[in-house]
């Protein structure tokens, strides 16, 4: 049986441990929304509003934590939409090691891999299940202008929603 090949999300090469910014976005599986809901706006000039659902806020509480966890990343900006996460994130330093115990290549075991599979492993705990797609998208931010474009695309994200690539019409 012939199976589809998977595109490399990973840019090929790359160091993902190089201290810089990286705009990551993690799926929930099947596009559920399970993480929040967009309502429309009542308040100042009727802007919808982004309402976490009980697993949208241990989501934000478990990317919390993942300070305590992870002293050289920085999580600089992010949005929880109803089945993704968009997450503007700095290393801030190198990690101290290359490879992991079972000799896991970087960027397999990429300092970027790490931090995403912990935070999905804390939710995961929590939730009692596992609700994550088991890929996310990675982009490696090339200078201040991408840098300041990310921003505004994750804090305008919520205005967009029905636009949004992840947008989808069958409710969870």
């Amino acid at each position: 049986m012939n199976l589809p090949t998977r595109k490399p999300t990973r840019l090929h090469g790359y160091d993902y441990n190089t201290p810089g910014a990286y705009f990551i976005t993690i799926c929930v599986r099947d596009r559920k929304e399970l993480l929040s809901e967009i309502c429309v706006g009542t308040g100042v000039l009727d802007c919808p509003q982004n309402r976490l659902t009980v697993y949208g806020e241990i989501a934000e509480r478990q990317l919390m934590r993942m300070r305590d966890f992870y002293d050289n990343i920085r999580i600089d900006n992010f949005v929880i939409m109803p089945n993704h996460i968009h997450l503007l994130i700095q290393i801030t330093g190198e990690r101290q090691f290359r490879d992991g115990p079972s000799g896991t290549p970087v960027p397999t075991n990429s300092l970027i891999a790490q931090f995403v599979g912990t935070f999905k492993r804390f939710c995961n705990k929590e939730y009692g299940e596992n609700i994550w797609q088991s890929r996310s998208y990675d982009h490696i931010i090339r200078g201040e202008k991408d840098y300041r474009e990310i921003w505004e695309y994750i804090d305008t994200n919520i205005e967009r929603w029905k636009a949004d690539c992840f947008y989808t019409t069958k409710r969870s």
